[in-house]
């Protein structure tokens, strides 16, 4: 189903903020965003709220770290049971390939289902000149490529890209490849702190597998609207 592939970022600073939104969107949600700002509020009470509401949950933490801390750390987000997490590509392959086949081998242990393990590219916020000031010579797009890429190689199931990136993404790492892209913006939305974006049509039809979307949810008048409007757009993809 295509509300399977839509996941609504809780950036909020509260639980009950939070949960208000959850609760008002009701069915036509399962899959939501959980990161920095909330999680390190309000702990992991936000994940079992979530999951007495039977939703998916994508932990955002963006882990990056030597190779042990990152594992271990992992292993530790593993209790909490959702259904991915994430860290920096930009940790190399060693630092990926340790954290997945840890977590995937203490899952084991457990006797649980692994959660998916993806890899974050370039932020969807970094534009050109940020890129430069960085010291970059390749481009975005390649440096995006040669991430994903590398992330495969280390076994993980996916990552995180702009939508601009997609399609290249999709070409160069296969069908088998979930990649998930904030900086989706609803036509005629804001586009807010991002700098690489595109529609949920669009975002789709160059290959994403997740769209996650915030602001045009959460700031709107009428949050469930909002949601019916982006999943018709995601159906013409």
């Amino acid at each position: 189903m295509v509300k399977d592939k839509l996941i609504v970022a809780l950036d909020f600073h509260t639980k009950e903020d939070a949960l208000a939104l959850v609760d008002k969107l009701g069915d036509s949600v399962v899959f939501y965003k959980v990161g920095m700002e909330l999680f390190y509020r309000v702990g992991s009470s936000i994940i079992e709220e979530l999951k007495k509401r039977n939703k998916k949950i994508f932990l955002d933490l963006k882990l990056h770290d030597i190779p042990n801390t990152v594992a271990q750390g992992l292993c530790s987000l593993l209790y909490q049971g959702v259904d991915i997490m994430n860290v920096h590509a930009s940790g190399g392959y060693t630092m990926m390939k340790t954290a997945a086949d840890t977590v995937r081998a203490e899952a084991k242990k457990m006797g649980i289902e692994a959660p998916k393990i993806i890899a974050v590219t370039i932020l969807t916020s970094i534009n050109e000149a940020d890129w430069e000031g960085l010291g970059q010579t390749a481009s975005i797009k390649d440096q995006v490529i040669r991430l994903a890429k590398l992330t495969k190689e280390a076994g993980l199931d996916g990552v995180v890209a702009s939508p601009q990136e997609a399609k290249f993404i999709r070409e160069a790492c296969g069908e088998d490849f979930l990649i998930i892209t904030p900086g989706v913006r609803p036509a005629g939305a804001s586009i807010d702190d991002q700098s690489r974006i595109a529609t949920p049509a669009r975002a789709l039809a160059d290959g994403a597998t997740h769209l996650v979307v915030g602001r045009p949810i959460r700031v709107a008048q009428n949050p469930v609207e909002a949601v019916e409007n982006i999943l018709k757009e995601m159906e013409n993809a």
